[in-house]
């Protein structure tokens, strides 16, 4: 991009440009937060058993996590705006296909067909952003981007809930359409198209994408089908030999490929290794956690799903107030103690959480747990983000990323997967309010164990990974400054700081 098709902070094209990107990746989070407050809705109507409630997040998140690499690619390869708008187009279209499901298996098609739209525009918001403004001008582009953001994932459970309670849950996927349509005119009348076509001369590692997409969800479909099938069935054995097959079949392509979607010689530093498996289990334990909370506070505590929303509203809160200071705090001090701090205090969150049951009163058993359990979370997200960044090679900085966002995702995945098998949740107990709170324990008792071992794991994390200053031509946001928010997954900073 050339210095003329730069856009300047405080004009009309950069305000059209931030509401895009505010749109874009709000429409993709608050259909997440929706989804999870809908799940008992959905569940009751479509007659759906645990693991048909399991496939409908799955499957998104399936389709998410095995495509976003390639999908950060293809942008800087034919164009950030032209695949943001496709994605946001294909995941609008989704959206109407889920809304009109008339069964749990076409939702789950549906839903993963939603994913891949997720996967082309989540990682476009930020790489519009680095591409379209002035270096100068590219950290208060970011704040404004990750503060106007976090006010949209704020009033998602709000949303959320009520879409639901006024009509149906399917209102919840029809009313990404309007928000898609214009979210496309905004990113058409202001967005600048951009690409780095010197760097990308050859051709997108599709093999490798379908390979580690088969992986996953071989692994997952026979996690899911398990409990309900045996390990006998022909189907869980085949998913599974499939899935791991494919999982080390992606892996050599990786090593022999001379341009890999992930490069092994990221792994080489044991601290971007060691942050990235902070972030596996403590986004597993994440994903586990926030699945059942809506169930149990909705079946076991009779919660509306407005009030079921609202409940985990102070984590989101928290987060928003008090990550940027976190990531500024780990650039002064180093992130290692933060790292292990951190999940910790999500573990006691957890384990605050054994008290929502049955009777429960919201002030006196959910609030203090949801705000330790955020309290964690904004002292871990925004350091263990700038740790990987800092302990990647510059010039893999976007791939270092997108990495991160895409293993905290398959932690999600796999817990989502395994947890309730693990709890001992199969069939409709969903719907059982004494069923569901003692696999409610069970799983919060894993969850915790989980997040304690993030936090065990992070003591091998280097002190000073995030002292060096980077070199001009590869500028990074500050630790906390593209936070957006990360309840689900790290932010999708794909983008480098482009030539000017």
């Amino acid at each position: 991009m050339t210095a003329p098709d730069l856009v300047r902070w405080g004009t009309p094209a950069a305000r059209g440009v931030l509401a895009t990107t505010i749109l874009g990746s709000g429409m993709a989070m608050l259909d997440g937060t929706i989804v999870n407050v809908a799940l008992p809705r959905i569940g009751d109507e479509l007659d759906a058993s645990v693991s048909g409630l399991q496939w409908i997040l799955d499957g998104y998140m399936l389709a998410l996590a095995s495509l976003i690499l390639i999908a950060g690619s293809l942008g800087d390869r034919y164009g950030r705006r032209r695949v943001f708008v496709i994605g946001v187009v294909w995941f609008g279209v989704a959206s109407v296909l889920c809304g009109l499901a008339v069964t749990t298996e076409m939702l789950v098609a549906t839903r993963i067909l939603q994913g891949i739209g997720g996967a082309l525009l989540t990682p476009g918001s930020l790489a519009i952003l680095q591409s379209a403004f002035p270096r100068a001008e590219r950290a208060r582009a970011i704040g404004a981007w990750s503060g106007l953001g976090g006010i949209a994932a704020a009033i998602g459970p709000l949303v959320g809930g009520l879409l639901v309670q006024v009509w149906s849950w399917r209102l919840a996927f029809l009313i990404n359409l309007p928000i898609a349509v214009v979210c496309v005119w905004l990113a058409r009348k202001y967005v600048p198209e951009s690409c780095d076509q010197q760097q990308h001369t050859g051709k997108p590692n599709v093999l490798a994408s379908v390979v580690g997409a088969v992986g996953l969800a071989g692994v997952t479909a026979a996690l899911v089908e398990l409990p309900v099938r045996g390990a006998a069935d022909v189907l869980v054995l085949g998913s599974g030999v499939a899935g791991l097959a494919g999982l080390v079949v992606f892996v050599v392509l990786q090593r022999r490929s001379a341009d890999p979607l992930v490069p092994p010689q990221l792994f080489a530093s044991r601290t971007f290794t060691l942050a990235n498996a902070l972030t596996l289990v403590v986004y597993a334990a994440l994903g586990g956690v926030m699945m059942l909370m809506v169930l149990q506070l909705q079946v076991s505590l009779g919660y509306s799903p407005t009030a079921a929303g609202l409940a985990g509203l102070p984590i989101t809160i928290v987060m928003l107030v008090l990550s940027g200071y976190s990531g500024r705090l780990a650039q002064k001090i180093g992130p290692r103690l933060q790292l292990v701090v951190g999940p910790m205090l999500v573990a006691a969150g957890m384990l605050l959480l054994l008290r929502v049951e049955p009777g429960a009163s919201y002030l006196g058993a959910v609030l203090p747990a949801v705000t330790v359990f955020g309290l964690g979370l904004a002292t871990v997200v925004a350091p263990v983000t700038a740790t990987v960044l800092a302990a990647a090679p510059d010039q893999y900085a976007g791939v270092a990323s997108g990495v991160n966002n895409a293993i905290a995702r398959t932690g999600g995945l796999l817990a989502i997967a395994l947890l309730p098998a693990v709890a001992g949740l199969t069939g409709a107990a969903y719907a059982d309010p004494v069923a569901l709170t003692a696999s409610w324990r069970t799983a919060l008792l894993v969850c915790a164990g989980l997040a304690v071992a993030g936090g065990l794991v992070a003591i091998g994390v280097r002190n000073d990974v995030l002292s060096g200053e980077p070199e001009p031509e590869h500028e990074h946001p500050e630790p906390g400054e593209c936070l957006h928010c990360g309840v689900d997954a790290p932010p999708s900073a794909y983008a480098r700081s482009r030539p000017e």
